[in-house]
């Protein structure tokens, strides 16, 4: 048995006996000595209860037993010694041979914390498995999202270059193939403090520095109705006291998907996006990463934008995620 699992406190009824029980492998392990201790009885007979199990057939010694490696200090040494433990099926059986009432005491005790033990057990391996499904699921809608981006366009090679980055990127992040149990698609390493409040006379004046510096038609830039406060105030919203987007990158995020799907301009919806979402980046200080390379290549930006503009509805959540684990500090 490696010295791993968990260790529980047995006390018995009568408060005088008190015991370090390990739990594994949906089992619990005493020692020789700490059985002895638990029924009140002398090593020797307790051993030879335990012989005569075996003997008689009564249970497999090779099922029941396992050893452990254990320190010990014997004078001024330490010594490492391999302790024999013994499972709950092998104390119980020397229980009813002793007739012991602290058999039927720690029976009791043992089945409810073995029951509390395998359910809790039970539990995280479920959720991690439900993780993992979603964490799947999410790629496959992104590959899907892909997919009738290229069926759909006719995509230029720096655009085409583009998907290939975002799911290749977007498959590190998740890493699903290699490491599912370290790593879940959830909002993580995110950057609370912001040096920038973006206000929509801000970005209309952006908007308008953008049109001048490289041209356009005349109706870029020229808002439809009031959507585009909307977008803008959006990504300050509160909850209960709590922005909804608390980190500058969910922030970002949302301001991408909202001014892309709103389509609040009669022009340059998506340039004006994607612009947007860079410059908000820029002015917190998190576009760049220490190498001096930018958090997501442009050709990687021109992709994300076609797959949110493609994106159904249902979808937002699942874009938003895609966006804040591809900015992140981690990639």
């Amino acid at each position: 048995m490696e010295n791993k699992g968990e260790v529980v406190i047995y006390q018995s009824q009568d408060g005088q006996t008190i015991i370090d029980v390990k739990l594994e492998n949906e089992s619990v392990w005493l020692s020789l000595s700490e059985i002895s201790t638990l029924f009140g009885k002398d090593k020797s007979v307790i051993s030879r209860h335990l012989r005569n199990v075996y003997a008689e057939g009564e249970l497999d010694r090779t099922a029941t037993v396992a050893k452990n490696a254990t320190v010990q200090k014997e004078g001024n040494r330490e010594v490492i010694r391999e302790i024999e433990y013994y499972n709950l099926d092998a104390i119980l059986s020397v229980g009813y041979r002793v007739n012991s009432r602290r058999g039927t005491q720690f029976r009791i005790w043992a089945n409810k914390i073995l029951k509390d033990y395998i359910v809790q057990g039970y539990t995280v391996n479920e959720k991690r498995l439900q993780e993992q499904s979603r964490q799947l699921e999410e790629l496959k809608q992104t590959v899907r999202l892909l997919g009738n981006i290229a069926r759909s366009k006719d995509l230029s090679s720096t655009e085409s270059v583009g998907l290939l980055k975002v799911i290749t990127d977007y498959t590190y992040a998740l890493d699903v193939l290699d490491q599912y149990d370290h790593q879940i698609l959830e909002i993580h390493n995110t950057t609370r403090q912001e040096l920038f409040q973006i206000t929509y006379e801000q970005a209309i004046k952006a908007i308008k520095g953008l049109y001048d510096k490289f041209g356009g038609s005349s109706l870029f830039g020229n808002e439809k109705d009031e959507s585009f406060q909307g977008s803008i105030a959006a990504i300050y919203q509160t909850f209960g006291g709590h922005e909804l987007y608390p980190s500058i990158e969910e922030k970002a995020a949302h301001l991408l998907y909202f001014v892309i799907k709103n389509h609040s301009f009669s022009d340059g919806n998506k340039r004006i996006a994607a612009f947007l979402f860079v410059w908000f980046l820029e002015k917190n200080g998190i576009l760049y990463k220490t190498d001096g390379s930018k958090r997501i290549a442009d050709n990687a930006l021109v992709a994300l934008t076609l797959m949110i503009a493609e994106s159904k509805p249902e979808e937002k959540d699942m874009m938003a995620k895609v966006v804040v684990n591809l900015i992140n500090v981690k990639n």
